[in-house]
């Protein structure tokens, strides 16, 4: 029991230290075990689920509509079956108060998580928005605060979801948002959306924390992200997406030519 929390132990320090090397910590975005697979044969340092695609392979729609039950067998499976350092996206933490984000959390820390992300937003009516900063925050070190005293230690990456939502001011209010979190608690930084360079340039030389990006269109290259000091670049679920529009495309292939030729 005590070597294998050791192990867990050592495989936390080494993802909050991916967090400090020059280049970006490139995060290989998974939704099951295959997914995982892949991204550790092709090297990757790190894996992170993507809960929109974890979500649709199981046929719910994003945002908390999963069972958290679910999420812990998929995370169970694919902890077990890779050994690159996991992180898990909770979304808003599939609870109410921080008693039940903080047991959650100690959930999947006991399956070998090392990292989690979550979110400032929620969904109302179907329209995802940014909830109340104080709040979030307050929650926020709650959490730390009992993950702390049950001994528990995990990369909490704060998913800030101003340029997701582009509200007016995304700049201003996602600075303010990030300074709120690095006092709750949080480790990382991560701002879906975000693209411009100097929008990036300011959040860097705003928070110490670093600045974790995600695959966008308008997103600059790999070396330009270095450059700009960004830390982790996630892929969110773009890849799932893609995978399953080569899929859809190549049986649609199959079904014009009414052979299997193209698969060979």
């Amino acid at each position: 029991m005590f070597a294998q929390k050791n192990k867990e132990m050592t495989k936390f320090f080494k993802f909050k230290e991916l967090h400090n090397q020059t280049k970006p910590l490139i995060i290989g975005n998974v939704w099951n075990v295959q997914s995982a697979k892949v991204c550790e044969k092709l090297n990757f340092q790190a894996i992170g689920t993507s809960s929109a695609a974890i979500s649709h392979s199981l046929g719910y729609e994003d945002g908390e509509q999963i069972p958290f039950s679910d999420l812990l067998f998929i995370v169970e499976k694919i902890s077990k079956s890779a050994t690159l350092p996991l992180s898990v996206d909770i979304e808003c933490g599939y609870g109410n108060t921080a008693t039940v984000i903080a047991n959650n959390i100690i959930s999947l820390e006991k399956l070998g998580v090392v990292g989690i992300n979550i979110e400032d937003s929620f969904f109302e009516n179907g329209e995802r928005k940014l909830k109340d900063s104080l709040q979030f925050s307050q929650l926020l070190q709650e959490v730390k605060y009992i993950l702390i005293q049950k001994g528990i230690s995990i990369f909490i990456n704060v998913r800030c979801d101003a340029f997701l939502l582009n509200v007016p001011n995304a700049l201003q209010i996602a600075t303010e948002r990030i300074k709120k979190y690095e006092l709750s608690g949080a480790d990382g930084i991560f701002l879906p959306c975000i693209t411009k360079e100097s929008d990036i340039s300011t959040i860097v030389s705003q928070t110490k924390l670093p600045l974790n990006v995600m695959c966008m269109p308008e997103l600059p290259n790999f070396e330009t992200l270095e450059k700009l000091e960004v830390k982790r670049i996630s892929m969110g679920n773009f890849l799932n997406g893609y995978a399953y529009t080569l899929l859809e495309n190549m049986t649609t292939k199959v079904l014009t030519e009414q052979s299997f030729n193209a698969l060979f």
